[in-house]
């Protein structure tokens, strides 16, 4: 089995490391058939990793990568992404998505289509973008959401991303759907907070899916169950 790279198709509620650790071993154990019999033993480990994480209430592409190629995760993980996903106006959440609550309820019955598009537009170029704090970030030392799930108080500092395109693909009030390209670092829960900011309805993140990672696409991209029966279906043939 030759170092390759693997497009995933990410299931809702699963994180990025729970794909790798169902995947892992039994690339191991194909990786092992390379060696004779007697050395097999020997094989305790193999290198895969992910270039760039999804939320677990995201779907979509997870690029993993094997062996001598995980030296290409940064490289990967550089390159442009692509979103689709449905924000609701009229809330907002802790989290920006659906991880908590919805809270701080305004009215949004006088937005027009017009004013939605508008907003879209005036979203995209480069921008200063605070992480939310229910993120993966680091604050001295510790992941941000577990600070903020003990209510501690911290502060994120905000980072340079630039919005490609932020297109409107569909509006049933209080939803909006939409589609991104953006750069690396651009936390799309922040982008669906921040256009609802701009309305002055507030908005939450309700679903999102990573459709594209420069030049590898989730159309490519096959669910960990499929792969695995893939996978054993190939070790079976051998």
């Amino acid at each position: 089995m030759a170092d390759r790279i693997i497009l995933i198709n990410k299931p809702l509620r699963w994180t990025s490391f729970d794909v790798i650790k169902k995947i892992r071993k039994p690339l191991l154990e194909e990786r092992k058939k390379e060696f004779p019999v007697e050395e097999r033993s020997k094989i305790k480990n193999y290198k895969v990793g992910h270039a760039g994480t999804l939320d677990p209430l995201a779907t979509g592409l997870l690029v993993v990568c094997t062996g001598s190629l995980t030296k290409k995760i940064n490289e990967i993980q550089d390159a442009e992404k692509e979103y689709t996903g449905t924000l609701v106006l009229g809330a907002t959440t802790p989290s920006f998505d659906l991880e908590t609550s919805p809270m701080n309820f305004l009215p949004y019955d006088a937005v027009t289509e017009e004013i939605i598009y508008r907003t879209a537009s005036s979203m995209c170029g480069i921008q200063m973008q605070t992480p939310p704090v229910h993120s993966a970030k680091k604050v001295e030392g510790v992941r941000a959401y577990e600070k903020a799930r003990k209510g501690e108080d911290f502060v994120l500092e905000p980072r340079k991303v630039t919005i490609k395109a932020f297109e409107i693909t569909g509006i049933r009030l209080p939803e909006v759907d939409f589609r991104v390209v953006c750069t690396k670092g651009t936390y799309i829960r922040s982008l669906a907070y921040d256009f609802g900011a701009k309305l002055g309805t507030g908005a939450y993140l309700s679903a999102l899916c990573r459709t594209r990672i420069g030049d590898y696409l989730l159309k490519d991209a096959l669910n960990p169950e499929d792969f695995l029966f893939q996978l054993f279906d190939k070790q079976n043939i051998n």
